[in-house]
């Protein structure tokens, strides 16, 4: 049975290195815990799906107020370990994000997606989730 958890010790923060690689591949492991303790410090929070003692999905996320949306979930990460798609694990992770969203009192539940990403644009939108809007940067 498979279990979603705050990772919230350094021991848990670590081992959702190998999974968060797959997504963010500039990322460290020697500078990954101190990344994710400070963004815990400004409001995010990493999540875990524990499958049979392995770290199978992991999102990061924050709940914030925006002024077009109100009160949101906001999801800033979300992977599954390549190896274990297909499995429903990211399925159960978008639920608990939406339940913890509606727990929080959040009128919006949101995430971006890099334009690439296409296998993980189907995912979301068999999850019920429909495109709203276009995210925009510039590298400074």
């Amino acid at each position: 049975m498979a279990g979603i958890y705050l990772a919230e010790s350094r021991e848990q923060i670590a081992r959702c290195f190998p999974v968060m690689h797959q997504l963010r591949p500039m990322l460290a492991a020697d500078t990954f815990v101190e990344r994710i303790e400070q963004q815990q410090r400004e409001g995010y929070r990493l999540a875990f799906l524990d499958h049979e003692g392995t770290v199978a999905s992991v999102a990061g996320f924050r709940v914030m107020s925006v002024l077009w949306s109100g009160k949101t979930l906001y999801v800033d990460d979300l992977v599954t370990d390549e190896a274990m798609r297909s499995h429903g694990f990211g399925a159960q992770m978008i639920s608990w994000l939406v339940a913890r969203a509606r727990e929080e009192g959040c009128q919006t539940f949101s995430l971006d997606s890099g334009t690439h990403r296409n296998e993980a644009h189907a995912f979301y939108f068999r999850q019920g989730l429909r495109i709203t809007d276009f995210h925009f940067q510039m590298p400074l």
